[in-house]
């Protein structure tokens, strides 16, 4: 019996107007904790910080990378766990312990050639307002603060630490024309083919 083929087109999809406002990004910003963690923080009794990541959220950041748009990752606190997550997931722009995002972000748009008008950003609370507020796309999960996710173009349905961070990344594949060719070559990868 032959095994049915894999399904071969798109089931994620969103709305014109939201693809339309996020075309043109080449830098996507990401908050960490309540962004690509659930934002509650685990402490051992010798201080040692526990973070839970979310393999969807990582596999999305990779996928940018394949497609010429960067991950950004600024965070407001440093840890071992931070640190390794992003060594493991290979993300070459990370600022941590940044106590003003923004001027953290002003440095890594410079050293890639960036301007906001090409930069999408993701965050949960106030100290990522001054990111979001000039991004030329700004995404919030369902948790994020009032104030963020009234300034946000997209909420995300999944929550922080459980994909959203990959909804995201989905967003802006599927308006960077991506997505369909990114997804074409992890089925010819299933199905054997070159």
């Amino acid at each position: 019996m032959v095994p049915p083929s894999p399904r071969s087109d798109p089931v994620v999809g969103f709305a014109p107007a939201l693809l339309l406002q996020a075309q043109g990004i080449r830098g996507a910003i990401f908050d960490v904790d309540g962004v690509l963690t659930d934002g509650r923080l685990y402490l051992s009794e010798r201080g040692e910080e526990f973070k839970a990541f979310c393999t969807l959220d990582g596999h999305g950041l990779k996928l940018l990378q394949q497609a010429g748009i960067a991950p950004l990752v600024i965070s407001g606190r440093d840890s071992p766990a931070l640190r390794r997550r992003v060594a493991d997931l290979g993300l070459g722009h990370a600022v941590y312990g940044a106590a003003d995002k923004f001027a953290a972000a002003e440095r890594l748009l410079a050293e890639l050639g960036l301007g906001w008008g090409e930069v999408a950003a993701m965050g949960d609370d106030w100290p990522d307002l001054p990111l979001l507020g000039r991004a030329a796309f700004a995404c919030a999960p369902p948790q994020a603060h009032a104030e963020v996710r009234a300034r946000a173009h997209h909420v995300t349905r999944a929550a922080a630490g459980h994909g959203a961070a990959r909804e995201f990344c989905d967003l802006l594949l599927c308006a960077s024309g991506r997505y369909v060719d990114l997804l074409a070559g992890e089925l010819r990868t299933l199905d054997g083919g070159a």
